[in-house]
């Protein structure tokens, strides 16, 4: 066993290996404070068969063993990966993606479980240095080692791996990935803060990273295996000098076509027209002839863009394609909007309803719920291809979060605005970045509902193409540049500054001249999509749609939500069975009513004012008659509240029977004559009479009750 030790921001982090799980190809248990990760990495003996991209599978295993919890429901075991989870895993594999060699496809599995979680300490960055680690020390061929870091800034001071305490005053949460030289991955929330502050925030990061690389490579060079050989199949000279002339023609006509399918439908063309040609002279090197296809495309695509500064469609590096905004798209929705960026197409809908639809979350979080939630759906008819549908996958979830952390600095308070907010994204058409385009329509839809938004919010996907010295940085990256090109890099912000970022790049790291540049690009073309935006509608409408519920809060005694509730949920269902509102209590007494209809909404306010209220002697109240005794009747003044409405106080002249006063479910005006020590109410009729001249009237004899 052999254990790596260093100081992490005021905690040890430790690293050890030849423990645990030795039968994995590399493995690697970390602990920073009292958080522990376990991360292994293992690989298959046999590359895969008829494969040319990598195969490799990230699992993010959370346990709730490891915050001393059990789950709940029935099964009592983790099932499907929370959202956290998905999230984490995410940012491991796109950490490490980058930095296997072309050409390796063995099947390649890498999982980091939780075994203990420190509020103070989170996983995330772990597993991301697990992964490294794990690969590093294996006979994997990965070329890391790579470090990871959560950077946060507090008070405008940067703040590298902040604790619990600093994250809740943090204005910025980013994650940052990367090797010694550059970085390799980012994604950040942020409360619109500037794109300086950012770079600053960055670069912090990156210095704590190297100090970490520094510690694998002295694992590395103690326990280290020496890594498997990489076998690269070249492909014929003699077929490439034959085949490329003819594929180049007909690419570069192809890459002329603006329209995604006319050009996806004259690739598709060129490459069978490929195949057919040389089918008899290499029957069986098909695969051979598909590869330089894909070779001759990249190359020509990139090559336009980096000399002739000319992409697919025809744009310039820094041209955005047309946009459209549409909103009140659907009549029975509380808010929707259309928003459309050449070919890519996304419907937004905003719902709002009570804080009670919050979702409640079983993870390994301190967050237990959430009232802003936003979910992405991408069917298969989006880029005209048939599939199932069958719930989100991790991309769905990923790009679902990405937007919602977007939107989320911008979205009012539950003290401001308390609703449940939920935006659903439905692609509709895509040829490149739909998370930014979801960030889009979800800010006008959620400005269409009448939500108060601090400001709109939008968003850009930006993309580089690095060719030696050459580089050529694009703004509103379509699916093709996202496929052929070298990053992928996601900025999302308001007037004021960002809000959200995500990078992912297939080379081995950015440098920061080149991020800052693509950072100054992407703070431009936000902003002017921005601009755009603004002429459908820039601020949230001054009412709430017709179609969503009014909220009506209240604040009540703690000691009388017992009143309001009643007895197994008897008041407060009565409640909304008569006037069809949704109700919420709150433990401090805060009350909240969901209504459609202004007056149900009105009505209920008025039920539990009176049941709430206390009764005061002196005060006259029209009660109903509850209950008729030989003595008396028995008349509730105010919901929940009966007082004893005696014989002898029915009337002036003597009353022998009390049914010949009042009945069972009369409506009488009463005087509470006092309230006893016991709490029991006396009521008067005879008070509110007028006394019948000559005076005299006899009565009864009040008795005393039991």
């Amino acid at each position: 066993m052999q254990t790596y030790k260093m100081e992490f921001q005021g905690k040890e982090f430790s690293m050890e290996t030849g423990r645990l799980a030795k039968q994995a190809s590399g493995a690697v248990l970390l602990r920073h404070g009292d958080t522990m990760v376990l991360v292994t990495a293992t690989v298959s003996d046999q590359p895969r068969e008829g494969v040319d991209f990598l195969p490799l599978t990230v699992d993010y295993e959370e346990r709730l063993y490891a915050v001393g919890r059990i789950p709940g429901g029935f099964i009592k075991r983790e099932g499907r990966p929370t959202e956290r989870a998905i999230l984490g895993c995410r940012l491991t594999d796109r950490s490490v993606r980058p930095l296997f060699p072309k050409g390796f496809n063995h099947s390649l599995h890498i999982v980091a479980t939780i075994l203990s979680m420190d509020q103070d300490c989170p996983p995330e960055p772990l597993a991301i240095i697990g992964a490294s680690a794990a690969l590093s020390i294996s006979k994997i061929p990965f070329e890391g080692p790579i470090g990871a870091v959560i950077v946060g800034m507090v008070d405008g001071e940067v703040v590298v791996n902040p604790n619990q305490e600093e994250t809740e005053k943090s204005s910025l949460h980013l994650m940052l990935a990367g090797s010694e030289d550059a970085v390799l991955m980012v994604e950040a929330g942020a409360d619109e803060i500037g794109k300086d502050d950012v770079l600053k925030a960055i670069q912090a990061g990156h210095e704590t990273i190297k100090e970490i690389v520094d510690l694998q490579k002295k694992m590395v060079a103690e326990v280290g295996e020496e890594k498997m050989t990489v076998e690269k199949k070249e492909l014929p000279q003699e077929m490439v000098d034959e085949v490329e002339p003819i594929v180049k023609k007909g690419v570069s006509e192809a890459l002329k076509i603006s329209d995604k399918q006319e050009r996806e439908e004259k690739l598709a063309t060129v490459k069978q027209g490929i195949k057919d040609k040389f089918v008899e002279e290499y029957p069986e090197q098909e695969s051979e002839l598909v590869k330089i296809f894909e070779t001759v495309l990249k190359d020509t695509l990139r090559k336009m863009i980096i000399n002739d500064n000319l992409r697919a469609d025809g744009r310039r590096s820094d041209e955005i394609r047309p946009i459209s905004c549409e909103i009140s798209s659907l009549p029975r929705t509380h808010g929707s909007a259309i928003f459309t960026r050449g070919q890519t197409q996304v419907l937004n809908i905003c719902t709002l309803s009570a804080l009670r639809d919050m979702q409640m979350l079983d993870g390994l979080g301190l967050e237990e719920s959430k009232r802003f939630m936003h979910h992405y759906n991408f069917p298969p008819y989006s880029v005209g291809e048939t599939g199932f549908m069958r719930g989100p996958g991790r991309r769905e979830i990923g790009h679902g979060a990405l937007a919602e952390r977007a939107l989320e600095p911008v979205v009012p308070s539950e003290d401001d605005f308390p609703y449940t907010i939920r935006l659903v994204s439905e692609v509709l058409e895509s040829n490149g970045s739909t998370s930014m385009g979801s960030v889009c329509s979800g800010s006008l839809a959620m400005m269409d509902t009448g939500v108060p938004l601090k400001r709109p919010v939008s968003g850009i996907a930006m993309g580089l193409i690095k060719e030696g010295d050459d580089v050529a940085i694009l703004s509103d990256i379509q699916g093709v540049e996202d496929f052929l090109g070298d990053m992928d890099f996601k900025v999302a912000g308001t007037e004021k500054g960002i809000t959200a970022m995500q990078m992912d790049i297939k080379i081995k790291g950015l440098s920061r001249e080149l991020l800052e540049k693509a950072l100054e690009r992407a703070d431009e073309g936000y902003k002017y999509i921005l601009g755009i935006m603004n002429e459908t509608i820039s601020e949230a409408r001054p009412e709430l749609s017709p179609n969503a519920p009014r909220m009506i809060r209240m604040q009540i005694d703690v000691d009388k939500i017992r009143d309001v509730i009643g007895p197994g949920g008897k008041m407060i269902n009565k409640i909304i069975a008569e006037t069809g509102v949704g109700i919420d209590i709150e433990p401090d007494g805060r009350v909240f009513i969901a209504a459609v209809d202004p007056e149900g909404g009105e009505k209920a306010r008025e039920m539990i004012e009176a049941l709430v209220k206390d009764v005061e002697a002196g005060e006259v109240y029209t009660g109903k008659v509850k209950r008729v005794e030989r003595y008396g009747a028995f008349v509730e003044v105010l919901p929940g509240k009966e007082g004893l409405l005696h014989i002898s106080h029915l009337d002036h002249h003597r009353v022998d029977k009390t049914e010949d006063v009042v009945r069972l479910g009369d409506e009488i005006e009463v005087k509470v004559l006092d309230i006893d020590e016991k709490g029991r109410i006396n009521l008067s009729r005879k008070a509110l009479l007028e006394k019948p001249s000559g005076g005299g009237g006899g009565g009864n004899k009040p008795d005393n009750r039991k």
